[in-house]
Order: structure tokens, then C-alpha cells, then sequence
């Protein structure tokens, strides 16, 4: 009997600690994940969404397949995070291990519970105390990285900063471009190899010679820098792939800085152990002025092959040689291996502003096919060849004025690319419009940028209407790499619609710019969901899951260039500035959180007050607001939503209030910068030159 209570109790304690075992099991954490080359570079994992694109290759595609085109139907939102204070929401959130990080306005970047939405720390760069100063691009973000613990942020004023993933302690930054410069950085970092890659923007601001520059990950140190176009040859070349571009260039294009500006479209492809760069456009955008005896000016408008050890040039290939249309190539550059005539290929997927599709072997730089994915008026086609566009005659407004299809804001601008493997399609927000150019007036020989004012060297109208009678303004399109065709497409109103997912649960997930998410079938483009998320939406999608549970996520909040540059074209959908909620919602199946109440479009009224215009002061305001004002406020007052419509600001009636704003910097921790140069007869003819435009909306109001 002793012997058989001793194995009784030695079963109980064994069952109790197998108990214990367990439960200690389930509570103890997952070894955290390490994000390096090795989790960036894995496809198969589904769970986290580690980089703008989702892993190295930026194809946006996830493996995750419990929201498909059967079970959509139950999709609805799981828990919502409002943001106050904010204004364009354009980034795209990442998650690792169950939290999702993720950048708002005034690049404040915040930590959250993935599966609540729980704040868990915000970090905030202050932003605002160079807003005065910061008088070119704007206050919003495309995106952060992470890797090893850090999330790393680069901000408007441009620094680079690292902060620690678990605190949200900044552990260093670095100082990307030199104060005072005309630049800016609204790009996401792109994170590789222990290095930190970033760009900006600011071609259109002054004399601008773009480069991107590496950074050590662990201590910020920088690493290396690769000019994109060649400086003054008396001051000598940094390297020889300098001294080979400069032979492309003409005239002194050095005075005008050559552009090239690289914010966008950065790509590490670890089997090569190649980096890729998606090049910027000419500064200024007429060649006639930065290169008047013509040339490629080459590295502009390209995909350009780096050492990411180095930065030594590999390769390059132009899309727009010698561009003269702000045709930049800074859209995504996305990975895939595809069987072309048969045979196995590593290629690079590009849909740049040009309005072709291009796909291009990406150990050797050729291209493979190049195809129109909207109507093409520069160019009637590519050489297959020589890889270079056969150019319509005139379409350089060689003799001062061209209309031209695509525009400056592209055949497809910065907004996200993805790509299915399982349907072998590409997917993308297509634009189709037309511009005029016109270069008449402009003196190639005296014409110079003035800093912080936006110079493009040439005028006219960049959005004229559709680039064919009675079509749309845009689509979704899909796009077939192998028989190099649209395979299906779904026209939308308006312009400058977010980016694209795709998931092997067969789904293409897509915001709109009247706040509706929806989602379609990957192979066949089915419109299978949609829900109104009450605003409109910038920003791309993305999906990952917790605990076997898959959500899908996204910022709201109507914001990125057309929300400032717009003007008629964008103000259609009623997103004003300072009305709407901006939020973070994330969603999943049989999800029971309610959207907050928003308010309807809201289209602000022109203001009527007692005010005498006077016709002299009118033509200078308008120069000037043109310089100075339209990037954010819009052409002729009228706001998109990005800033308030000045047609409607009672402060422009009044000098001394709109003196206090403008000179003063009374607003700048709105992101309203201070001009304290500017003249009381500068301010006088801003004001008469809003007036103007609130009279001429009030006229044409229907009565």
C-alpha cells in the first residue's frame, strides 16, 4: 500500500507539473523575431509586414489566405485609433511581433498593440521647430523602417533618427542634408545589409543635385553617397561613373543644381547583391535651361544599380532620356522572377510617369518589354533595341508650347505598386490625363531658380483634362508582365488614388479618394467588398496576423501632393481642411468596432467682404502666390484639403493678422512657414490677389 500511494503522488505531481508546464508554455513569449536580411528576405512569413513593399522584393504580397474572396464578406473593423491634430496620412504602418509602428503628421512616429490598437509609446522628432524655416514639400511621410530592434524615422527637415523599437528612446540621428537647404524628405528609409538608405525631394525648390546616402543602422555613421547627376567639372568628379554622366549634360547645367532627386523607389535585391535606385527629374524641368545643347543628362529619370556595400555604380537604365516633363522614375521598383520566351528571368517591374510599363532583366540592366499603360503623346513607343522612346515631333515644346500626355503627376506617381505571384499580375493606380507646356517668356540664358520658391523653368496648364474626350481621369489596373497587356482594369473618378495589396487569398485590397476600401479578385479584377471608411484615403494597405488571426490595416486621412497642388481636380470630394477625423483603423472577420461619426464633404465657401481689389497688385500676388503659396493652398486659393482655402480666410481681409501669419510665423506649429523677408507690398499684393479669386468664385456661384 506505501508503494502504491508513492506512484499515486508521483502521478499527481507529474500531472501538475505538466500542468504547469504547459500553462508556463503558453504565457512565455516567442523568441522576438530579429528583423535583418534573413526575416526582410523571407516570403513564405506572413504574420509581420517588416518594410514599405513587405519584404525585399516590394512586391506587397502576402501569404496569408483566412481573408480571401469567400470569407471577405464578414470583413469589418476590429478596433479604430483616431488622430487628432493630423492632416495627410500617405504611410504605410509596419508590424513586427504583434505591434504595429507607424508615422502621422509632423513625422510623430507611434507605437501600438497590433490586435487593439493600445498606445504603447509615440516618439516625437519636433518637427514643428523647423516648420519656419521648412518652406518646401510638406509635413507628411511615406513610410519608417526597422531592423534590430530600431525603427528609423527621416524627417521633413531632414534627419535621419533611430528609435529603439521597445521604449521609443531615440538612440541616434544624423543630419541628412545641410540646414537651410531647399530639401526635404517625405520617403520611407529603406534598410539593408546593416545600412540606412535615404533620399529626398526638392527638385522643384532651387538649384538641386540629388544623392542618396548610406547610413550605418547601428550608430548612424554614414557609410557612403551616390550623387545621381555630375557637379562642376573644375571642382573634379567623386567617381567615374560622375565623370561618364557629365558627358551627357550640356552648358553649365551645375548653376541649375541637374535634379535627379532620388524620394522614392528604393529596392535591395539580396540574391544579386544589388541595391536600386529609382531616379528624379531634371532641375528645372526644361532641359532647354539646365542643358541647352540637349543630351541625356544621365543619371535623370532612371533605375540606377548600386554596390550596397560601396555605391559603386553597377548599371543604369534611362526611361526618359534628356526629360524635359517631369517624368521621374522614383516609383516602385519591384522584384520577380518570370519565365520570358520560355526561359527563367530575374526582372525588375517598373510603371514610371512616362506611361510605360516596363520590364527589365535586373542582373544586367536590358530591357526586356516596355509597353503604353495609358495614352503615350511624347512618345509613340521603345525601341526594344536600344531601349530608348521613339519621341513625337514637337512634344519638347520645342516651339514654346506641346500638349502632352502623360502629365507631371504621371501616367502612375508614388503609389504603391504590388504584385501576385499566384496570378502574375501587377497591380497600380493609373492616371489619364494630358498637360500643356508652355516655355514662351522663359530666357534660357538668364532664368534661375530662387530658393523655396517653386521654379519648374516652364509653364502652362499640368492638368488640362482627360487624355482622351469622355474617358476617366483614372483606373486600377492590372497589369500582365509576360504578355505585356492590361489583363483587366476598373475605372475611378478623380486622381491620385492610393496604392495596391494583393494576397494569395486571391485579393487586390485598394483605398479610394471618396473613403471607400474595397477589394477585388486578384485574377479577374470582381469587385468583392467595399466599406466607407468616412474619408477620404492616401495611404496603402497592408495585412498580418496575431495569434492566427489576420487583420487587414490602414491610415485615413486625404493628404499628399494633390491635396495641395489639386486645387478643382481634388477639392471635388469635399475633404476641407481641419473637418474630418483622421483615424487608423484596422480590420478583420466578424470585427465589431464602429467607425467614429464623421461629417459630410464639406466645401468651404469663398468669403464675401469689404474689401477693394486694386487690378495693379493682383498680377504680382499672383506670381508670387504661384512661387511661394500653390503647393499647399492651392492653384488660386482653392484648397484641396491639405492647408485652409484662402478664398475663405477672413485673416486675408485683414493686413496685420495675415502680416502675423504669413511674416510672423504665427502658425508655423501648424506647418504654415514664416517668411520674414517678404515686403508689406509683397503681403498687399497676396491679399488683393485672394480677393481676387474669392470675388470670381463668388461670381460664378450659381445664384
Amino acid at each position: 500500500m506505501p508503494a502504491m500511494r508513492t506512484h499515486r503522488r508521483s502521478a499527481v505531481l507529474l500531472a501538475v507539473l505538466c500542468l504547469a508546464g504547459s500553462i508556463l508554455s503558453s504565457q512565455t513569449p516567442a523568441k522576438p523575431l530579429v528583423v535583418n536580411d534573413a526575416a526582410l528576405g523571407n516570403e513564405a512569413a506572413g504574420d509581420n509586414w517588416l518594410a514599405f513593399g513587405r519584404t525585399y522584393s516590394e512586391q506587397r504580397f502576402s501569404p496569408l489566405t483566412q481573408i480571401n474572396e469567400s470569407t471577405i464578406g464578414r470583413l469589418s473593423p476590429e478596433w479604430v485609433v483616431e488622430l487628432s491634430g493630423d492632416r495627410g496620412l500617405v504611410s504605410t504602418p509596419l508590424v513586427v511581433d504583434g505591434v504595429m509602428y507607424f508615422v502621422r503628421g509632423m513625422n510623430v512616429v507611434r507605437a501600438v498593440n497590433a490586435t487593439t490598437g493600445a498606445k504603447l509609446w509615440e516618439f516625437d522628432p519636433e518637427v514643428r521647430a523647423a516648420a519656419g524655416q521648412m518652406r518646401a514639400g510638406w509635413d507628411h511621410s511615406r513610410g519608417i523602417g526597422f531592423w534590430n530592434g530600431k525603427v528609423y524615422v527621416a524627417t521633413w527637415d531632414g534627419r535621419l533618427i533611430a528609435i529603439d523599437a521597445r521604449t521609443g528612446k531615440e538612440v541616434w540621428r544624423a543630419q541628412t542634408f545641410e540646414p537651410g537647404k531647399p530639401l526635404y524628405i517625405t520617403g520611407a528609409p529603406k534598410i539593408f545589409k546593416g545600412k540606412v538608405l535615404i533620399g529626398n525631394g526638392g527638385t522643384e525648390h532651387g538649384a538641386s543635385r540629388g544623392y542618396v546616402t548610406a547610413y550605418d543602422a547601428e550608430t548612424g555613421k554614414q557609410a557612403w553617397r551616390f550623387f545621381i547627376v555630375p557637379g562642376n567639372p573644375a571642382d573634379g568628379f567623386e567617381n567615374e561613373a560622375m565623370r561618364m554622366a557629365a558627358k551627357t549634360w550640356t552648358g553649365q547645367w551645375w548653376l541649375h543644381g541637374g535634379g535627379g532627386n532620388a524620394w522614392h523607389g528604393f529596392t535591395y535585391d539580396a540574391e544579386l547583391d544589388t541595391l536600386y535606385i529609382g531616379t528624379g527629374n531634371g532641375s528645372p524641368w526644361n532641359r532647354k535651361i539646365r542643358s541647352p545643347e540637349g543630351g541625356d543628362n544621365l543619371f535623370l529619370c532612371s533605375i540606377v544599380a548600386l554596390n550596397p556595400d560601396t555605391g559603386a555604380y553597377k548599371w543604369h537604365y534611362q526611361t526618359t532620356p534628356g526629360e524635359t516633363w517631369d517624368f521621374n522614375s522614383n516609383m516602385d521598383i519591384i522584384l520577380a522572377d518570370l519565365p520570358i520566351d520560355g526561359k527563367p528571368r530575374k526582372v525588375i517591374l517598373h510603371a514610371p510617369k512616362n506611361g510605360f510599363f516596363y520590364v527589365i532583366d535586373r542582373t544586367t540592366g536590358k530591357l526586356i518589354s516596355a509597353e503604353p499603360f495609358t495614352r503615350t503623346t511624347w512618345a509613340t513607343r521603345i525601341d526594344p533595341d536600344t531601349g530608348r522612346p521613339i519621341e513625337v515631333e514637337g512634344a519638347r515644346y520645342e516651339r514654346g508650347v506641346a500638349t502632352v500626355a502623360p502629365t507631371p503627376i504621371g501616367a502612375h506617381n508614388w503609389h504603391a505598386m504590388s504584385f501576385n505571384p499566384k496570378t502574375g499580375l501587377a497591380y497600380y493606380p493609373a492616371m489619364h490625363l494630358q498637360a500643356t507646356f508652355n516655355d514662351k517668356g522663359f530666357d534660357p540664358k538668364t532664368w534661375r531658380a530662387t530658393p523655396f520658391s517653386i521654379g519648374y523653368g516652364v509653364g502652362g496648364s499640368f492638368i488640362s483634362g482627360p487624355s482622351k474626350p469622355g474617358t476617366p481621369m483614372s483606373s486600377l489596373q492590372a497589369w500582365d508582365p509576360i504578355k505585356k497587356q492590361i489583363a483587366w482594369e476598373v475605372p475611378m473618378d478623380g486622381v491620385f488614388h492610393p496604392g495596391t495589396m494583393t494576397t494569395a487569398g486571391n485579393l487586390v485590397f485598394q483605398g479610394r479618394n471618396d473613403g471607400s476600401l474595397r477589394a477585388y479578385t486578384a485574377d479577374a479584377g470582381k469587385e468583392v467588398w467595399r466599406a466607407n471608411l468616412g474619408l477620404g484615403i492616401s495611404a496603402p494597405p497592408v495585412t498580418y496576423a496575431v495569434n492566427g488571426k489576420q487583420y487587414v490595416a490602414l491610415l485615413v486621412g486625404w493628404g499628399g501632393a494633390m491635396a495641395g497642388l489639386g486645387g478643382p481636380v481634388s477639392s471635388m470630394h469635399g475633404w476641407a481642411y481641419g473637418v474630418h477625423k483622421r483615424m487608423l483603423v484596422a480590420l478583420a472577420l466578424d470585427g465589431k468596432a464602429a467607425l467614429p461619426a464623421q461629417p459630410p464633404p464639406t466645401f468651404p465657401a469663398p468669403l464675401q467682404a469689404e474689401f477693394t481689389v486694386d487690378p495693379k497688385l493682383v498680377q504680382a500676388g499672383a506670381a508670387l502666390y504661384g512661387e511661394r503659396c500653390t503647393a499647399c493652398h492651392g492653384p488660386g486659393g482653392q484648397s484641396a484639403g491639405m492647408a485652409p482655402d484662402l478664398r475663405a480666410s477672413f485673416v486675408v481681409t485683414q493686413a496685420e493678422q495675415f502680416a502675423r501669419v504669413v511674416r510672423g510665423g504665427t502658425r508655423t506649429a501648424r506647418g504654415m512657414p514664416m517668411y520674414a523677408d517678404i515686403t508689406d507690398q509683397e503681403l498687399a499684393a497676396l491679399q488683393h490677389f485672394l480677393r481676387r479669386m474669392a470675388d470670381t468664385a463668388l461670381a460664378q456661384k450659381p445664384k
